[in-house]
């Protein structure tokens, strides 16, 4: 028999929009917060940089308005980034109070001040970005979900990976499609547990996983928009994903960055026959913005077909490598690889999904009682490219905003406990695990080859044919065989691939982060690339 639990909220992921919303909602009503394996193991904890706010008094809500919208090439909705930068001073004012350990300005003695440092960053005018040391993102999840673990009506549920949300459509049920809960898997127990909930908030992160390189963990598989489309939430600009230059090339690196700042110190791009390559790009050479570099390392790795390319800064000397970058020296030398000596196989990988489900100023998507907050949600602040650290500021300011509107709406909304129970009456244990992984490999191989950094009608095309066969095949298995981890993502993955890919084909003009060499001008009017769903009962 599979458990039946009935909280007021359930919280799909765990990082900073998730536990903010929880925590803004726990003194009134009961929440669960659910993570796929350990409560870190979102992109939050990873995120080095900070949180884009207008703290100083030198800088002003219009110019960071302004620099988001140039940053976003057109496509940021006005209204919303407004929205967000405006209540970025009381977001900050909110994680100070939870006692996230932000950087403080030193006085020469090495004594610490009351005035928070603030750094600034590519696409920012002002230094506006508050951060704790490089590691920000783990300063600010520590310490939510310590003040998450104080809370008597906040629980926070690891190995718990959500299968489906349950609405009225899908159940047969006439009236409004609402949400009423999700089917969520115990990897504990091997069985799905049904979740009754007053309301349902997707903060599951971005989708960065369904490419070859990606800086993200492997929880950033696109489940929430995966799910609300299955529901009938309609999505929006799939087709912008930030891609990272500089990503360390090698089987057991998995995701590490390696940061800007070296080339930042005269670190220089390298074919492997040692020629370097970006002065024919661009003047300002390995100081070039980051779509022009990506897009030259792709270049290069294509017409040449190379694996990697080679980030060198040899030319300096040890000591000076050693204490400017002790974390790229270290995480280097594990691999066996001395930085002081010999050049850095680097990619460039995906970084930021900045496309999603559709929502409104409140966080709620198309569908009665169901929100999406942070990557997983498309708001307009990002527009066709992300500037740097206003994520994190979109997580606070939307699971803020989410929390009143659910707080709002109490009255029109009831838990169904009596929800049907997951059937696996008809389903087996798989002895063919090996195409799950064949299939995981093969997805993120094509999107990362045709659907990547540099497009064409061609390349998408071959894209568009080979995810409509995977989807086929993964809708089979699917049906027939129990519930995994992997099955559930690799079927979230090949949903999402198929939205970018359709949304790519749609946009015919390079913006942004969406380069095509069929249309490599920038049409004359911005307009957002919006996808319809099935009908949710489908």
């Amino acid at each position: 028999m599979t458990a039946k639990l009935n909280y007021d909220v359930l919280v799909i992921g765990s990082g900073a929009a998730g536990l903010t919303l929880a925590l803004h909602l726990a003194s009134d009503l009961r929440v669960a917060v659910l993570s796929k394996g350990q409560l870190s193991e979102g992109s939050t904890f990873w995120a080095q940089g900070g949180v884009a706010a207008v703290l100083d008094d030198s800088d002003t809500v219009d110019a960071h308005v302004q620099d988001t919208l140039v940053a976003g090439a057109g496509l940021c909705h006005e209204e919303a980034v407004r929205q967000i930068v405006g209540d970025s001073r009381d977001a900050i004012g909110w994680l100070v109070g939870q006692g996230v350990p932000f950087t403080r300005e030193r006085r020469e003695d090495g004594s610490e001040t009351d005035d928070f440092h603030l750094t600034r960053e590519g696409g920012h005018s002002h230094r506006r970005i508050i951060h704790a040391a490089d590691a920000t993102g783990a300063a600010i999840f520590n310490t939510l979900l310590r003040r998450a673990q104080e809370h008597s009506n906040i629980e926070l549920l690891q190995d718990r990976v959500a299968v489906d949300l349950i609405t009225r459509s899908k159940l047969g049920l006439d009236g409004d499609n609402r949400c009423l809960g999700a089917y969520v898997l115990n990897r504990q127990t091997g069985s799905v547990e049904t979740f009754a909930a007053r309301f349902t908030v997707l903060a599951t992160g971005g989708a960065s996983k369904v490419y070859l390189y990606t800086s993200n963990p492997d929880s950033a598989s696109g489940d929430g928009i995966a799910m609300a489309w299955r529901a009938g939430c309609r999505v929006a600009n799939m087709e912008f994903n930030q891609f990272h230059p500089t990503c360390l090339y090698h089987p057991k690196a998995k995701s590490f960055l390696v940061t800007e700042a070296l080339r930042g110190e005269g670190a220089v791009l390298k074919l492997p026959d040692g020629t370097r390559f970006m002065p024919r790009f661009d003047q300002r050479a390995e100081l070039a913005p980051r779509d022009i570099v990506a897009r030259a390392i792709d270049h290069e790795m294509k017409r040449l077909g190379l694996d990697c390319v080679y980030l060198d800064i040899t030319h300096k000397p040890a000591d000076f490598i050693r204490s400017h970058f002790p974390t790229v020296y270290e995480r280097c030398l594990q691999f066996g690889m001395d930085i002081t000596r010999e050049a850095i196989p680097v990619v460039p990988a995906a970084h930021y999904t900045c496309g999603g489900v559709m929502v409104d100023e409140n966080g709620h998507t198309d569908v009665p009682g169901l929100y999406a907050i942070g990557e997983t949600s498309f708001t307009g602040l990002h527009g066709a490219n992300r500037m740097a650290s206003n994520s994190l500021l979109e997580c606070i300011v939307y699971g803020r905003a989410a929390s009143r509107d659910i707080l709002a709406n109490l009255d029109q909304a009831q838990s169904s406990a009596d929800l049907p129970a997951w059937d696996e009456s008809r389903v087996t244990d798989s002895d063919e695990d090996v195409i799950i992984s064949h299939n995981w490999d093969e997805l993120r191989r094509f999107m990362w080859d045709y659907v990547g950094i540099v497009r064409t009608t061609k390349r998408l095309q071959r894209a568009k044919h080979r995810v409509d066969m995977l989807l086929a095949e993964i809708h089979e298995f699917y049906s027939n065989y129990t519930v995994t981890r992997d099955l559930l993502e690799l079927r979230n993955l090949a949903v999402v691939a198929d939205l970018i890919i359709r949304s790519a084909m749609l946009r015919k003009e390079s913006r942004g982060l969406h380069y095509t060499l069929d249309y490599p001008a920038q049409a004359d009017e911005p307009v957002d690339t919006i996808l319809q769903p099935p009908s949710a009962g489908d």
